[in-house]
């Protein structure tokens, strides 16, 4: 039997990412858990209205979205729990400058280069919804035939209620594949 708790956001885990953005000639960094996907074309980044990054965001009407993995993961958290008007966080991360402007963190296994194309404000919160200018992927998480191998990459999730890490976990299926073990049974 299932219990009403409420009005209560429950779409997590989500995957863990860093959002970067020029601060002039230097990239700031932020550690975001709100992310989704509102089209093949289009993603969305919701930060809380008061962050530093936004406005900076908001000038340069680009962004880059870096899968968190394992690996960056020490620095992804020291991201989010630092201010950007407090602590110069230029050096957290060795990056390059993509073909679109913004910072790309070069140890993440995946990051995405974005444009903002609009602004959804909501209470408290500013969603940038972005259109994607380059996906730049380190070869070693891309099959043969040029596909993200999420197997390899191994993204972190963060999971809201508890505040927590979740690492991915193995493949249980192929999508809408799964269908056929209806016919069977």
């Amino acid at each position: 039997m299932k219990k009403n708790i409420g009005a209560k956001l429950a779409l997590y885990p989500m995957p863990l990412v860093v959002v970067g953005t020029m601060n002039g000639s230097k990239p700031t960094w932020t550690l975001v858990g709100h992310v989704g996907i509102i089209g093949h074309d289009r993603v969305m980044v919701s930060l809380a209205a008061a962050h530093f990054i936004n406005g900076l965001i908001k000038e340069n009407k680009t962004l880059s979205i870096n899968i968190v993995d394992e690996k960056i993961l020490p620095e992804a958290d020291y991201s989010g729990s630092v201010s950007g008007i407090k602590t110069d966080k230029s050096e957290l991360f060795e990056y390059e400058i993509g073909d679109a402007g913004a910072p790309v963190i070069s140890a993440a296994p995946l990051t995405m280069e974005c444009g903002v194309e609009d602004i959804y404000q909501s209470p408290n919160f500013e969603s940038f919804i972005c259109s994607i200018k380059n996906t730049y992927v380190d070869e070693a998480h891309l099959t043969e035939d040029g596909k993200i191998n999420y197997g390899t990459l191994k993204p972190i999730l963060f999971e809201f209620p508890t505040y927590e890490y979740l690492q991915t976990g193995e493949i249980i299926g192929k999508c809408l594949s799964i269908k056929d073990e209806i016919k069977e049974n």
